[in-house]
């Protein structure tokens, strides 16, 4: 697609409020980047609003999977499973660059919860529930044999395992991608824009009053109001109808991540947690291994999860009985993270883990549609049958002919018209860059490596690294503020290149020169930049008070041995 006349900047206020739309999608999560893009791509006028930058809620913060959900087989989601192996099939054709094939290993050990035979009963119901849909199929593993491929897995008591094949991705560029393929369809799309309040028409939901960063308030008009705001849904639903129950049972899943060397795998673990049984994760990211999850019940605003001391030490010492020789300790902890989930109350007081992933899909009275659950693998199916709703509703309301359903399924996201990357890689190397660096371009950025790499050619500082510690580069964040709606530092340092979570100083070395990439781009050099570095803090997140991990109310266990 031509995008020499797209603009990507982010639409301003009086853009927002000088014409109605057909849609407004509230929340710039993957949920609600997903139907601003079929939306959009079903020629309906489109705008999106988010209160702060693209992905800086759950859509940021999750295992970065994209999976077929082989727990949930366990919980008897069959038709989930079904459908998130065909999403899994189509993210990994439209991003290649950004959801990659990865393999995954699931030791078993006398006395796991899941036992051999249950686990190789779950492999074989996983590939027939996914056919011609398989990364690949799996295989079931001896003893001798699944320490070949991994180690440095325990193996007092392995009984052995199996191999199988899901998908990772880059969670938050996920978002960025799909939102910049609405954009190309023509979505007006604005961000660290609140809503404040919903306009009215005759008793109907007819847009919302936003306020943007410098305090300026409009009303954006629009046919059709949906929420999309994920953990914040029920908020938004009380402002349309203030009686609204709750919807959500919001969960907090915590990751931590450590050097790679520490653990020595290759592929992705997957195990049951001595603890307390729940399946979890030790997975590869570069040179790191990021271990999760657990699944706590979080009462607080979502903004303000942060990983718990019980938490961490929940997730380290499940990856230590894995991995006996790792002695992983809270100093091993380069960063960690919490994302709140969005899960559907069903008014079982169980765990939270063994709450459904599935979605649902509400009209209000004043008729803005809700769409909340869900998980980050099905975000465009879901999309898709939430802009279904939208166009009969237009169709009833207006006698509008129906769209044709768009083709969120076939056509690329930005950056993934092409799988095979070779020859762009060593375009890469010849500009003298190394092979760090244009494996971290072409794994950020696929195809669009080119348009970076052209930056670096005009102006050649531009090819310096940004960190010692890091293989990113200056041209990006001139990438970032023409192309990918960046307004801050936090958006390139924690979501656009993720420098917060992969070198020591969390991005410190970097941020007065992202300060000033951005502030000649974005027209704030001199005192707005120094307000700008002054405004970023190179923390981790805080520590919430000690909880419980996984999702009871008991204490943490004492030690296990290794």
């Amino acid at each position: 697609m031509d995008t020499r006349n797209v603009s990507f900047r982010c639409a301003t206020l009086d853009k927002l409020t000088a014409k109605p739309y057909d849609v407004l999608v509230i929340g710039g999560g993957i949920t609600g980047a997903g139907i601003a893009r079929d939306a959009a791509m079903r020629g309906f006028r489109t705008a999106l609003v988010e209160a702060r930058d693209l992905a800086s809620g759950t859509s940021s913060l999750s295992s970065r999977l994209i999976h077929g959900g082989l727990r949930y087989l366990e919980q008897g989601h069959f038709r989930l499973v079904h459908e998130a192996t065909r999403e899994r099939r189509t993210l990994l054709r439209i991003a290649p660059h950004l959801v990659r094939p990865l393999a995954f290993v699931f030791p078993v050990h006398k006395g796991d919860r899941v036992p051999l035979w249950k686990l190789a009963a779950g492999m074989m119901l996983y590939d027939l529930l996914a056919p011609l849909r398989n990364v690949r199929r799996h295989r079931i593993l001896g003893k001798r044999a699944l320490l070949a491929e991994e180690p440095m897995l325990r193996e007092r008591g392995l009984v052995g395992g199996a191999r199988y094949y899901d998908a990772q991705c880059d969670d938050a560029r996920l978002v960025v991608a799909t939102v910049r393929s609405a954009m190309l369809h023509g979505a007006d799309v604005a961000t660290y824009t609140r809503v404040i309040g919903l306009e009215r028409s005759g008793g109907q939901v007819r847009g919302a009053v936003v306020e943007d960063e410098l305090m300026r308030q409009g009303q954006v008009r629009a046919a059709v109001v949906v929420n999309a705001t994920g953990p914040w849904c029920d908020e938004l639903r009380r402002l349309e109808d203030p009686s609204a129950r709750p919807l959500l049972r919001r969960t907090r899943g915590v990751h931590v991540m450590v050097r790679r060397e520490r653990l020595g795998h290759t592929a992705g673990i997957t195990l049951t947690s001595p603890i307390d049984g729940r399946v979890m994760f030790v997975l590869p990211w570069g040179d790191f291994s990021y271990i999760g999850t657990t699944d706590t019940d979080e009462p607080g605003p979502p903004e303000a999860a942060a990983p718990a001391e019980a938490d961490v030490h929940y997730l380290l010492r499940s990856a230590n009985a894995c991995f006996p020789q790792a002695h992983l300790t809270e100093e091993d902890v380069v960063s960690s993270w919490a994302g709140v989930r969005a899960l559907l109350d069903t008014g079982d007081a169980g765990s939270a883990s063994s709450v459904s992933r599935e979605h649902v899909i509400r009209r209000g009275p004043g008729g803005m549609f809700t769409i909340a659950g869900g998980k980050l693998t099905t975000c465009r199916s879901m999309a898709a049958e939430l802009v279904d709703e939208v166009a009969a509703e237009l169709t009833r309301r207006e006698g509008r002919p129906r769209p044709d359903p768009a083709p969120t399924d076939t056509e690329p996201l930005p950056g993934g018209e092409a799988a095979d990357l070779a020859p762009m890689r060593q375009t890469i190397l010849d500009l003298g860059l190394g092979a760090a660096t244009a494996d971290h371009l072409l794994q950020h950025y696929g195809t669009e490596a080119a348009a970076i790499c052209n930056l670096g050619r005009l102006e050649r500082g531009l090819l310096a690294r940004l960190h010692p510690d890091h293989p990113a580069i200056e041209a990006e964040v001139v990438h970032h503020a023409r192309r990918e709606l960046v307004t801050h530092i936090d958006d390139v340092l924690v979501r656009r290149i993720h420098l917060h979570y992969e070198t020591p100083d969390h991005g410190a070395q970097a941020a007065p020169r992202v300060a000033a990439l951005l502030g000649k781009e974005l027209g704030w050099e001199g005192e707005g930049t120094a307000r700008e570095l002054a405004a970023w803090r190179p923390l981790s997140p805080p520590r919430a008070p000690a909880a419980p991990p996984g999702g009871g109310g008991s204490p943490p266990p004492p030690a296990i041995p290794a």
